[in-house]
């Protein structure tokens, strides 16, 4: 296995998670001292998933045309350039633009890496290289808050700092070969429904964690202010959400390779249902900083064990454009989310993030128990065939 190649792309796919938490919370924060509401700031952090689902109908025939490293090369560098832009364009409209703009080069960028990694896996340790990818972004995630949270959201150095990391994520691809092959006609758009049909579990997992990990970096910390938490505090319990997804990749790719993948997978959307319903009712209390730490570790585990269970199912260009439907589904629950979210916390509730969570794991737990919910045969089908 070509393990520099491996930690090469995760890096690079980690980079993004990383500037992602460090500039995602920061718009929202920055909104809200604005003057801005739940709504306004649920449009923004819905945004970038219009990006995402440009990007995933474009990224195998681009990579195709220009080689899979030279473009993931040239997106996060163009994603560098429109997250300066953030600071040097303080106006809620530009935002919007750029927002779009970074949402279509990042979802090229995971599509390919996610893709890369989990064609470099071999199957024995599938599970504990995808979750160690997993662990690794979502580390990322919890020390972008945190740093936002020491170098504080009143300047524009944030902006700065998720700049440089995306320039470096670009540098660490240089000389990376052994991607999958690419068809620049594989284009993804007819085969989302059959996807979604051979895969309903899979499918309405990464939509779920798509929204989870939208508003966890949006939407909760504006949820943890109006529910009378300081800034301070608020960032750090993001982050301890984010340290539960963080914490628990590892041990649950462990057992992936152990145990029944898709068992696992259940037990996680219960889970999850169980500490979205607990939030409300113990977020003042002590209890609150364990059920954080659940609450991260289910809905990451999802995500994680659907990467495990496509990764079993697909290669090289299917593998690609089972990807490219991922980030579509991912585009699709980072547009709904916020929304969603923003409008219901708005105008019905206040504790509406984990109540509508608590109702998307409740879906994803009827569709696992289905019997057709993992019938695509291993390394077998073609994604929408």
């Amino acid at each position: 296995m070509a393990w520099k190649t491996y930690f090469a792309v995760c890096a690079a796919v980690i980079s993004i998670g990383l500037a992602l938490g460090v500039t995602m919370p920061l718009v929202s924060l920055r909104l809200e001292s604005w003057g801005y509401g739940g709504f306004a700031i649920g449009v923004m952090a819905a945004t970038p998933a219009l990006g995402v689902l440009l990007g995933a109908l474009v990224a195998s025939r681009w990579a195709a045309i220009l080689g899979t490293t030279r473009l993931m090369q040239a997106c996060l560098l163009f994603s560098a350039v429109s997250v300066a832009l953030l600071a040097l364009l303080p106006h809620y409209w530009l935002w919007l633009a750029l927002r779009l703009v970074i949402g279509v080069a990042l979802t090229v960028v995971f599509i390919l890496g996610e893709s890369w990694i989990n064609q470099l896996a071999v199957e024995q340790w599938r599970g504990r290289l995808v979750a160690l990818y997993g662990t690794g972004y979502a580390l990322s995630q919890l020390a972008g808050p945190l740093l936002l949270g020491a170098i504080g959201s009143g300047t524009d150095l944030g902006f700065w700092v998720g700049t440089a990391l995306l320039v470096g994520g670009s540098l660490v691809l240089l000389g990376r070969t052994g991607a999958p092959r690419t068809e620049a006609h594989g284009g993804v758009g007819r085969g989302l429904l059959a996807f979604c049909r051979q895969l309903p579990a899979i499918a309405w997992a990464v939509t779920l964690f798509a929204a989870f990990e939208a508003m966890v970096l949006t939407l909760l910390p504006v949820y943890l202010l109006r529910e009378g938490f300081a800034e301070q505090l608020a960032l750090t319990m993001v982050g301890v959400v984010v340290v539960g997804d963080a914490a628990l990749q590892l041990p649950i790719g462990w057992l992936a390779d152990r145990l029944s993948r898709s068992a696992l997978f259940r037990a996680c959307g219960l889970v999850l249902l169980g500490s979205s319903l607990a939030l409300p009712l113990l977020l003042h209390g002590p209890l609150a900083w364990p059920l954080l730490v659940l609450f991260g570790a289910s809905a990451g585990g999802l995500f994680t064990l659907a990467l495990i269970l496509i990764g079993e199912r697909f290669r090289d260009d299917a593998l690609v454009r089972a990807n490219a439907h991922v980030a579509q589904l991912w585009g699709t629950g980072c547009l709904i989310g916020p929304l969603f979210t923003g409008a219901a916390s708005q105008w019905l509730s206040s504790h509406a993030l984990p109540l509508l969570m608590a109702a998307g794991a409740f879906g994803f737990v009827c569709l696992a128990w289905r019997r057709d919910a993992f019938s695509v045969p291993l390394a077998e089908a073609r994604p929408g065939g």
